[in-house]
C-alpha cells in the first residue's frame, strides 16, 4: 500500500520536482499540493494524507502556524518541514509545532524520500546539519543549567566544610579533620554562606540537605 503525501510549497517548480523524487520509487503518492499554508491546512484535513511536505516560508499563513493546525486536526497525518533556515529558534519552533522532520531545502534530494519514510514508520527525521544544531544548542543550554546550580559556586574544600558543618561538626571538630585551622573553617563558611545568598546555620544545613551533601539522619551525629 503507497505512501500518501501532500506538498505545500509556494514556488511550482520546487513542488514539480519535489512530486518526481517522491513518486519515482513507486511507493508513494502525491495526493494534493497547496502554494499557501490556508490552502495547505484546508486540504490536508480534506483528504488526510499521510505525510505533508511543508515548506516553513508561506503566504498567508507560515509553515509552522500551519503544521500545528493540522497535527490538531489531523493527528495521524506527519509533517516533515522543508526550510533554508538551520537556526535552532526555526527549528524548536518547527517542532513545538507538531513536526516529526526537518529538512534543508539545499539537501533535500533523496531524504525528502528518507523522511517521509521514516515519518510514515512514526519515527522523526532531521538532516544531519539540523541534528549538529539540536546537539549544540542542548550541550550550551547544559552548560547554562550547570552554570545556574549554586555548587557550582563552590570549590572542592567549601564542599568539604559544608558537609562536614551540615553532619553537625563544629568549626574546631572541621578544623581538626581537614587539617585547618578554626579561622580558616570561619572564613570558609562566611564565604560560603556569601556566595549562596545564606544568613543562617539552619538555612545552609537545609542547602546541603537539599542538595544531597549530608542525609537527615546524619545531622547531629
Amino acid at each position: 500500500m503507497s505512501i500518501t503525501v501532500f506538498l505545500a510549497d509556494d514556488h511550482a517548480v520546487v513542488r514539480d520536482g519535489l512530486r518526481m523524487l517522491l513518486e519515482a520509487g513507486g511507493d508513494i503518492n502525491v495526493v494534493g499540493h497547496a502554494a499557501d499554508g490556508l490552502q495547505a491546512v484546508r486540504e490536508v484535513i480534506r483528504l488526510k494524507p499521510d505525510v505533508v511536505v511543508m515548506d516553513i516560508s508561506m503566504p498567508k499563513l507560515d509553515g509552522i502556524e500551519a503544521t500545528q493546525r493540522i497535527r490538531q486536526s489531523c493527528p495521524d497525518t506527519g509533517v516533515v518541514i522543508l526550510s533554508v533556515c538551520s537556526t535552532s529558534e526555526h527549528i524548536f519552533r518547527a517542532l513545538r509545532s507538531g513536526a516529526k522532520g526537518y529538512l534543508l531545502k539545499e539537501s533535500a534530494g533523496v531524504e525528502v524520500v528518507k523522511a517521509v519514510h521514516a515519518v510514515h514508520s512514526g519515527l522523526n527525521y532531521f538532516s544531519p546539519s539540523i541534528t549538529e544544531t539540536m546537539i549544540q544548542e542542548y550541550v550550551q543550554l547544559r552548560e547554562v543549567v550547570s552554570e545556574k546550580s549554586p555548587l557550582e559556586r563552590l570549590s572542592s574544600r567549601e564542599h568539604d566544610v559544608l558537609r562536614l558543618i551540615a553532619e553537625g561538626k563544629s568549626n574546631p571538630e572541621v578544623a581538626e579533620i581537614l587539617y585547618i585551622s578554626v579561622k580558616s573553617v570561619e572564613t570558609y563558611r562566611s564565604r560560603m554562606m556569601q556566595k549562596l545568598g545564606i544568613r543562617d546555620l539552619a538555612s545552609l544545613v537545609k542547602f546541603a540537605i537539599q542538595h544531597g551533601l549530608t542525609s537527615l539522619h546524619g545531622h547531629g551525629n
